[in-house]
């Protein structure tokens, strides 16, 4: 069979909309799902639209809540935060309009972050053929040839966490975190700061600092062996989820999507750029937003490496 050109990006993009929405409403929706629209579509205008699309995931649930007599056995976020409705005793204002606020969060911060760290990491493994070859290897010895890379793997793959850690050095989807500021009057490194600033981190910046870093622009996650430096946001040198109470509320499941992901990529297939393209020609253009992805789509060209 002829070698085919993917879309990586789109792929993937595609994939974490699915496991969001398995994982938070319980189960995915496709084009078909919202009329004419499509359900991509739906969700690049969410901040203006979003109300119909998450009425319908509420009325769905009640709906079916009602036709059963009994408790489901796979229960979503949707059908956690309708029970606490439900019961009028969450404690704090909490009606429809909230919860379709903290879906529209989970979900779009969830989806679009996710999808733009695994575009980075396999752009970064492309063009660096001997880290790729080096994770399969790491992934053939923990997994195996004959199996798919499960989420009780991921523990054992401690070359392939190197490679999350510096992808997320060089290209944090965030990199200027959420907006912060300051509760009262402080110092810091001789600045004077009152309180009530607005406070920008640049995480972009600190990631590629020559004084913290030794070849900051180099793509080396042999830097991380032996660290103790994790994205957790304990170590101030390596920021992409925040730190404190500010810190990004997703980070484990953040995490558990990207590596999971990733590592079913490596160790599924080979892969290559089209067009004879060499691995260092691969166009590593920014798009800054309030997630800052590729310019272009990632176009690579899979052959499946495994026995099954």
């Amino acid at each position: 069979m002829d070698s085919e050109t993917v879309d990586v990006s789109a792929r993937v993009s595609n994939l974490t909309a699915d496991m969001i929405c398995l994982m938070v409403f319980g189960r995915k929706y496709g084009d078909e799902d919202m009329d004419d629209k499509g359900f991509k579509a739906v969700v690049m205008e969410a901040l203006e639209i979003f109300d119909r699309f998450l009425e319908k995931i509420i009325h769905d649930h009640v709906l079916d809540n009602n036709k059963s007599e009994k408790k489901k056995e796979a229960r979503d976020f949707v059908d956690t935060m309708m029970e606490i409705l439900e019961s009028g005793e969450a404690g704090f204002e909490l009606d429809r309009q909230h919860i379709k606020a903290v879906l529209l969060d989970l979900f779009v911060a969830g989806m679009d972050t996710s999808a733009t760290a695994v575009e980075w990491a396999l752009s970064e493994l492309i063009r660096h053929p001997t880290v790729m070859k080096k994770l399969q290897k790491e992934l053939e010895d923990v997994v195996g040839m004959d199996h798919m890379v499960e989420e009780s793997h991921l523990d054992g793959l401690e070359y392939l966490d190197c490679v999350i850690k510096e992808t997320m050095r060089l290209h944090p989807v965030a990199p200027l975190l959420l907006p912060h500021q300051s509760m009262e009057d402080c110092v810091l490194d001789g600045f004077h700061v009152p309180k009530g600033s607005r406070i920008i981190v640049n995480v972009f910046a600190i990631g590629r600092d020559p004084e913290t870093w030794v070849e900051p622009e180099k793509f080396l996650p042999e830097r991380f062996i032996g660290s103790s430096i994790d994205v957790r946001g304990r170590d101030f040198q390596l920021l992409p989820f925040g730190s404190g109470r500010r810190g990004c509320p997703g980070l484990q499941l953040g995490l558990l999507v990207v590596r999971l992901v990733v590592a079913q990529l490596v160790h599924c297939f080979d892969w290559e750029l089209p067009n004879g393209l060499l691995p260092g020609e691969l166009d590593m253009s920014e798009h800054f937003g309030f997630v800052t992805a590729r310019a272009k789509h990632l176009m690579a060209i899979p052959t499946y490496r495994l026995r099954i």
